[in-house]
């Protein structure tokens, strides 16, 4: 078991480049099997994630393979399997995104129903609402889904919420699909809008991706295509904040200011001072960090997966703040080890009271989950003496060699083997 272990206190400063994004390449990668050809993607983050995926590519009998770092040529032209590896879709939530494009496809997909998650519920009854109004046939048996049709054919789709992933996969299912699909209340989310492009470059008609309405105007196939996935943003927020806890001064390149909004005004709100200009944002704590009351939201709205760094950073604000959880019901599990480490939290519900302390303390702490797992690391930044994290499992999903990262910007952290 790896662990990090961080001697807190240091003051973040320098610069370092934003990676893709994780949940931008996870999506492409299961689109390219649409692809009748070759498929060549820059900037995809060397993940836990991605490599399941990768490996979920070639058991299907798509080719795919590194051939350098960051870029990825994936040749589905002879997939010969639309049976999804059990074993590997345990691993990961994320390979529901193959069910679109292998049904568009071949006309047939099976694979397990994926698991609990440990932030709440993810029901993908949108995903499956939406196949079957496609004009696939859908069953359910076993743990298993199978879903199948001789042809798809374009409708009106509505989600009852903007789910990224329903809107994602429905768009890659209608992308071959006979006629125009419009999909309503589709999720407005940056890598939505990347996937599209990289549809798009491969000869898909896809047009309104980062709006409400969704219209795809079925094509017979897809050819060959290249594209550079976009910037983490999840990535980008985390470091921003890791910054404003130390009191540090950072230069962030391939960073999108667009994508982060609403981030950078809870940021700016806190004290934080932030410049950006074309791919390269600036970020300085002025003075000490300010309480700032928050509530998450679909996208452009401040996002989920930035409320456990955003509150790590608020642990050490000069007031008390309040964080409101909109999207998943069980996303404060990294609050018990804050509390370990002196933070005063107090959770009711969705809702967390965040009292701002003098100082936090080193402890050793676990990671439950990915983002949770990250504000660990924030707040270990900034925590007298040292701090060792594990479940660095979790944090590996999401963040590519996060230590060095950090450590680049004077972060004094380390991994380890821990022999048990």
């Amino acid at each position: 078991m790896d662990v990090y272990r961080i001697q807190g206190g240091r003051v973040l400063q320098g610069e370092t480049r934003i990676y893709g994004a994780k949940n931008a390449a996870l999506p492409i990668l299961a689109a390219s099997l649409m692809v009748r050809g070759v498929t060549r993607l820059h900037d995809v983050p060397n993940l836990q994630d991605v490599q399941v995926m990768l490996e979920i590519l070639q058991r299907l009998g798509a080719r795919a393979e590194w051939i350098e770092p960051g870029t990825v040529e994936i040749d589905a032209t002879n997939v010969s399997s639309t049976d999804v590896p059990e074993d590997l879709m345990q691993r990961m939530r994320s390979s529901i995104f193959l069910m679109g494009p292998l049904l568009a496809r071949f006309g047939d997909v099976r694979l397990s129903k994926p698991g609990g998650c440990v932030i709440g519920q993810r029901p993908i009854d949108y995903h499956l609402r939406g196949i079957r109004q496609l004009g696939a046939k859908v069953e359910e048996q076993h743990g298993f889904i199978r879903c199948t049709s001789h042809r798809l054919y374009g409708n009106l789709l509505s989600l009852d919420f903007p789910s990224v992933g329903a809107t994602e996969n429905l768009m890659m299912a209608a992308a071959l699909a006979d006629g125009e699909t419009i999909i309503e209340n589709a999720a407005r989310e940056p890598e939505i809008v990347d996937l599209a492009r990289f549809l798009n470059a491969c000869g898909a008609k896809i047009r309104g991706a980062g709006e409400h309405r969704i219209v795809i105007s079925g094509v017979h196939h897809l050819h060959d295509g290249e594209h550079t996935v976009i910037p983490d943003r999840i990535v980008t927020g985390t470091l921003l904040m890791a910054a404003a806890i130390t009191g540090g001064e950072v230069v962030l390149r391939n960073a999108d200011a667009n994508h982060l909004l609403a981030v950078l005004g809870k940021l700016q709100e806190s004290g934080l001072r932030v410049y950006s200009e074309h791919d390269i944002i600036t970020c300085k704590r002025a003075d000490a960090i300010r309480p700032v009351d928050m509530r998450t939201e679909p996208y452009p709205g401040f996002p989920t997966d930035l409320q456990a760094p955003f509150m790590s950073m608020l642990t050490l604000a000069k007031g008390t703040s309040i964080l409101r959880e909109n999207v998943f019901e069980a996303r404060f599990k990294h609050v018990d080890e804050l509390l370990r480490m002196g933070a005063d939290i107090r959770v009711d519900m969705r809702t967390a009271v965040i009292r701002g302390v003098s100082r936090l303390s080193g402890a050793t702490v676990e990671a439950s989950d990915l983002r949770g797992g990250a504000a660990l690391v924030v707040a270990a930044l900034a925590a007298e003496g040292e701090t060792e994290i594990r479940g660095l499992r979790h944090i590996d999903r999401g963040y590519e060699s996060l230590h060095q990262q950090l450590a680049q910007l004077g972060a004094s952290i380390e991994r380890f083997e821990l022999n048990c």
